[in-house]
């Protein structure tokens, strides 16, 4: 079964190694393997959100829900990133920055699906948008090189794909409309 003490005492050693978004996949890999031990470890999640597990300057360990079909907008994380799903399926569409940088506007680049047992690196400069393609709850276990709660990133307006500084305020809202939107299926 999952145990959070000792996941974390594991990242942490991960982090004193060479390459350490590779150590930390590799931290991740073994535990998202077994997905019925990080359920039965963190408990059954009810509804999207985002858990921050584990917070220091140099590393941040969140569990994030995704709600039944959410999206959440492109962004980048502006740290090296590990994701390690354990249930559902997470959709990203990768997204670079144009030619210009001064217009802040990007463009489709690549797609990948994650499931069960995944755990895949993100680097520093990676784009994406996340989707969860199931009428089911998606988990994952999400690990950042820094302090994710603190740090300035961007995010993406889905429409214009215009650039404009990420808030934990707009998040938090969307991750809330789309509990709200799940749970109006789910009365039908």
């Amino acid at each position: 079964m999952f145990d959070l003490n000792r996941f974390v005492e594991a990242c942490r050693e991960a982090l004193g190694e060479g390459e350490r978004a590779s150590a930390i996949r590799e931290v991740l890999a073994r535990e998202v393997a077994d997905p019925a031990g990080v359920i039965a470890g963190l408990g059954a999640p009810d509804r999207g959100g985002v858990e921050c597990l584990y917070g220091s300057p140099d590393i941040t360990i969140l569990n994030v829900v995704w709600a039944p079909y959410m999206t959440i907008m492109p962004h980048n994380h502006n740290m090296w990133a590990v994701i390690g799903v354990y249930a559902g399926r997470e959709d990203n569409i990768f997204w670079r920055r144009l030619a210009d940088p001064a217009t802040g506007a990007i463009e489709a680049a690549g797609a990948k699906s994650f499931g069960p047992g995944t755990a895949t690196p993100l680097g520093p400069d990676i784009i994406h948008s996340v989707t969860n393609p199931t009428m089911k709850l998606t988990c994952g276990i999400h690990i950042y090189g820094g302090d994710f709660m603190v740090s300035e990133r961007s995010e993406w307006e889905p429409e214009t794909l215009t650039e404009s500084a990420f808030t934990i305020e707009r998040s938090r809202r969307l991750f809330e409309q789309a509990n709200r939107r799940a749970e109006a299926v789910t009365a039908e």
